[in-house]
């Protein structure tokens, strides 16, 4: 997408309050084009294009995401990093750095995106991020 675009839409719409995040290296993009640029370079040139967070994801829908990307990239840019894939009630521990993360797929019935949601996965998931907040 193009940010100067968007941003330009967002502003002629008066919702400057809808905050932008940008997937970097998301898991529907052709990797071999930008496989020579970190996934930190693309958080930068986020930031730089006035993103108002990254979302990070695995290769693909449901797949985790690199923990130690995430640190990398928070140590490289000044803005909210979110886990857009991967995580379960099995790894949550390894995203408690990320500032939000985004679960679907871990919700539904056995894990696969299109079931319905399984309100006792949800509820054993936030039970346990309960827990690690008060760690």
């Amino acid at each position: 997408a193009c940010a100067g675009e968007l941003l330009r839409y967002r502003r002629s719409i008066e919702a400057e309050d809808v905050l932008v995040f940008a997937d970097v290296k998301k898991k529907h993009c052709s990797h071999a084009v930008t496989a020579d640029v970190s996934t930190a370079e693309m958080a930068k040139a986020a930031e730089f294009f006035l993103s108002d967070g990254v979302v990070l994801t695995g290769r693909a829908t449901g797949l985790p995401t690199d923990a130690e990307e995430i640190h990398r990239v928070k140590n490289s840019i000044d803005l909210p990093v979110l886990i857009g894939s991967g995580v379960t009630v099995d790894n949550l521990e390894d995203y408690m750095t990320a500032d939000a993360m985004i679960v679907g797929s871990h919700f539904k019935f056995g894990g696969h995106w299109y079931n319905e949601v399984d309100e006792s996965r949800v509820v054993k998931f936030m039970d346990k991020i309960s827990g690690l907040r008060k760690q």
